[in-house]
């Protein structure tokens, strides 16, 4: 009985098959494991059929039905692993076989796949654009170097073409993943032994002969990170029903070497924009972390609960559900972590309010004292200047550095607005209450004067953290080697909070990785969504300069977004029920599609409509379990962390994007006007960015200034 193995190629095609397709791809696949080798080779009803001027003589295809095919990797060294490798249109299954070619890489040993005719076609004309340039981009390594980090001779003509940055990014397409990659790194300045350290050692195979080892079989157990095999029928069946759940948690090469490195000297900061894996990266992170040493305990933790639910979810799936690596992890908000802290340690377990609450005691607050400032600036103060900095005396809010606040307080105005801040925390222990991130400062002195309670702690999200929360984890875990893992986009920063690391004792220097490869999202939804961003500057993770979204690309393309305005509500809601219906007709899974709009209002209309069309819909803040059907409704900022197949944004009107309420009036404080306003286009930008293969964005009545070519 022949063994079948598929590569993620095969996935990211799988994916976006209609129903009746897919349906099609089970039935070959499980009549591919009922045959023989000899009655496979013999023409059994698949259809298995070489390739006419195939580059790679082992390519075959099967037939799936009258219209697709699927490309399989056959072997021809005796060996029954069979590697199904895309599922594609009839006629363009041909062309697209015959110009692959499948390796084995010198270094990794792993198999590699290139477009062989697209390089060949290309090499010459930029052989002749290359000698007439003043500087190549590898001209500094030799071929010998080179050589001994895989890269191979049809490739090594190629680089020696490549002027710049620029023209390799047009190659990587076409070009092996390993080797691509190991020319990115070489690309960023890093030097060979450290390619070898952090590319080549990490995958090739600890008794590695001299030579590679041709056998497909061998080739294909060298390739754990980009190749699934399957062992039996029953394992087929499950596989091919949960692709989407696979690709979550797959981790592409260019990921692989942050989540990997056998150690890092301190704190690690891996920044990239939506899709690019950052997430991916700190799950693996934590795998690596468990399987290090049989003692370790790792704190994985984040800022929502709908995010902290996802990476339980996800890590249960990268662990195989294995209790003895998951009870070692805990996977938790910062502020869940710091309450159980105060709870442990107080001997009691703190009441935080809510913001609408905390508003409210401020206004109060304002009231009593006759103040000048309105009660949304007092907040802000506090948590931007007062618990970002933890200052407990009037004589350290006199010293105490104001960056960032647009209004200047002169000395005198600093003392009228001290008692304000004592009658507030005054107010909140009448209460018997407290806020969330007083608690995480409470949390963070008593880790000060006691033990670390983990070894690692890997942080998702880490744009939305404010320093009081950064205390906290910074007393979670002994500083030392490995201590910090820790991913984030400030481009989706939702949440206003302004953070130094640096000043926080998490120094990243030296240790700051940035991924620029969106998998996640097509070309065309990346491309449009970018647009949100692009009129305004971000600063970075740390608080120390400015991020930028370039050379951020996707490898994926597909549908452009849906745009579109309606002149009422009713018509957009029912718009929205007929584009899931369309969707779920595709063959996309209701659990596959999210629905989000800025307030709960909109969405219970859009639930309730959903509901009455029978399409099943449950609510993100309910924590659906992953078992659950039913399309996700979540507003925006739920959104943050989550991804699905297909997405629609509703309400993005005028009104809602930006939220008056939500936003300082410039006349108060003008820097914080500006930072508001960013954090709105921020969150449409992280709402746009959830979908990966189609997004829908609708209003009614006035569009938001923010979304791309609606006015």
């Amino acid at each position: 009985m022949p063994q079948l193995a598929f590569a993620n190629s095969f996935w990211e095609s799988y994916d976006v098959l209609e129903r009746p397709v897919k349906a099609g791809v089970r039935k070959a696949m499980q009549k591919f494991q009922q045959l023989t080798v000899p009655e496979l080779h013999a023409d059994k009803g698949l259809h298995l059929e070489s390739v006419e001027n195939a580059r790679d003589p082992r390519i075959r295809t099967i037939r799936i039905n009258d219209f697709w095919r699927g490309v399989v990797l056959a072997p021809d060294d005796g060996s029954d692993v069979f590697l199904l490798v895309n599922v594609v249109p009839h006629d363009d299954a041909y062309t697209w076989a015959a110009k692959r070619l499948y390796t084995t890489n010198s270094a990794t040993r792993a198999l590699e796949v290139r477009n062989v005719a697209a390089i060949e076609q290309l090499t010459p004309a930029l052989e002749k654009a290359a000698a007439a340039a003043d500087a190549l981009l590898f001209a500094t390594y030799s071929d010998t170097v080179l050589r001994e980090l895989g890269i191979d001779d049809q490739v090594l003509r190629a680089v020696r073409t490549i002027v710049d940055k620029a023209q390799l990014r047009a190659f990587e397409t076409l070009l092996p993943e390993d080797q691509c990659e190991v020319l990115q790194y070489l690309a960023e300045g890093f030097s060979p032994e450290e390619v070898y350290r952090d590319v080549i050692a990490v995958r090739r195979p600890v008794d590695a002969g001299p030579d590679p080892d041709e056998s497909l079989a061998v080739v294909l157990a060298n390739t754990t990170s980009r190749i699934t095999l399957v062992t039996g029928p029953e394992e087929l069946a499950d596989i091919l029903e949960k692709p989407f759940t696979a690709w979550r948690v797959f981790l592409h090469p260019s990921q692989r070497r942050v989540a990997y490195r056998t150690s890092y000297g301190g704190p690690v900061q891996v920044t990239g924009g939506p899709g690019t894996g950052k997430t991916v990266a700190a799950l693996h992170r934590v795998k690596h972390l468990l399987n290090r040493s049989p003692d370790t305990r790792v704190l994985l933790t984040t800022f929502t609960n709908a995010l902290a639910a996802s990476l339980r979810e996800n890590l249960a799936v990268l662990l195989d559900d294995d209790e003895s690596l998951l009870t070692r992890v805990e996977v938790t908000t910062v502020n869940a972590y710091a309450h159980g802290i105060v709870t442990r340690l107080d001997g009691r377990a703190p009441s935080p309010i809510g913001d609408r609450e905390e508003r409210q005691v401020w206004q109060r607050v304002v009231k009593k004292l006759g103040l000048p400032w309105t009660e949304q600036f007092l907040a802000q103060e506090y948590r931007h200047v007062v618990l970002a900095q933890d200052l407990r005396t009037l004589d350290d809010y006199r010293a105490a550095s104001r960056r960032g606040r647009g209004s200047a307080l002169s000395p005198t105005r600093r003392e009228q607005l001290w008692p304000a801040v004592e009658l507030f925390e005054s107010m909140l222990r009448d209460q018997k209450t407290t806020t969330h991130l007083k608690v995480c400062a409470r949390a963070a002195e008593l880790l000060a004067s006691s033990s670390p309670t983990h070894d690692h702690v890997v942080v998702d999200e880490a744009q939305d953290l404010h320093p009081s929360q950064w205390r906290v984890l910074r007393g979670a875990v002994p500083a030392g080697s490995d201590d910090l893992f820790i991913t984030g986009d400030p481009h989706q920063r939702i949440y206003d909070s302004k953070v130094s690391l640096g000043s926080l004792g998490i120094s990243v220097t030296g240790r700051t990785h940035r991924l620029r490869i969106n998998y996640r999202s097509t070309e065309e939804i990346l491309a449009w969504s970018t647009g949100i961003l692009s009129p305004v500057s971000v600063d970075d993770l740390g608080g120390e300069g400015s991020d930028t979204l370039a050379g951020y690309r996707s490898l994926l393309h597909g549908r452009r977004p849906h745009v579109d305005g309606y002149g009422l509500e009713q018509a957009e809601v029912a718009a929205l029920v007929e584009r899931v219906e369309g969707w779920i007709a595709q063959g996309i899974r209701p659990s596959e599609i999210g629905v989000c709009a800025r307030f709960n209002v909109l969405l219970d209309k859009a639930y309730d409509k959903l509901a009455a069309a029978r399409v099943p819909v449950v609510r993100v803040r309910d924590n659906p379990g992953p078992g659950t059907d039913g399309v996700r409704l979540a507003t925006m900022h739920a959104m943050k962390g989550l991804e699905f197949r297909c997405v629609a944004v509703l309400g993005a009107t005028a009104s809602a994007l930006p939220f008056a309420r939500e936003v300082t009036p410039a006349s108060v404080d003008a820097l914080q006007h500006e930072s508001d306003l960013l954090r709105e286009r921020c969150l449409l930008f992280v709402a746009c960015t959830r979908a990966r293969e189609a997004l829908a964005v609708s209003w009614s009545g006035s569009p938001s200034a923010f979304v791309p070519q609606a006015g």
